[in-house]
């Protein structure tokens, strides 16, 4: 079974949250609010982003990295989260 999948229900809570937070962020620009309050948002939106993303790729190291027999296909799935790993920190 995937790690996405046996951890579904804390990963759709994450995105939830994300959702909740950004749909916050968009009603404090349709109306006047401090700007430190806007970045205080945008931060927590950030937050909440990387925290979704440390737990995904947490996963996909143990089960598709360490626990991989293969060699040939570790080093594929290595290749693959550095690439995602360079494109989320640019």
């Amino acid at each position: 079974m995937s790690h996405t999948i046996r951890d579904q229900k804390k990963l759709k809570a994450r995105t939830n949250k994300i959702q909740g937070q950004v749909i916050a962020l968009k009603k404090m620009l349709d109306e006047p609010h401090e700007c430190a309050a806007v970045l205080q948002q945008i931060a927590a939106i950030r937050g909440a982003v990387n925290g979704l993303m440390r737990e995904v790729i947490k996963g996909h190291l143990v089960e598709h990295i360490v626990h991989e027999g293969d060699e040939a296909k570790r080093e594929t799935d290595l290749d693959v989260v550095l690439k995602v790993l360079d494109s989320y920190i640019k």
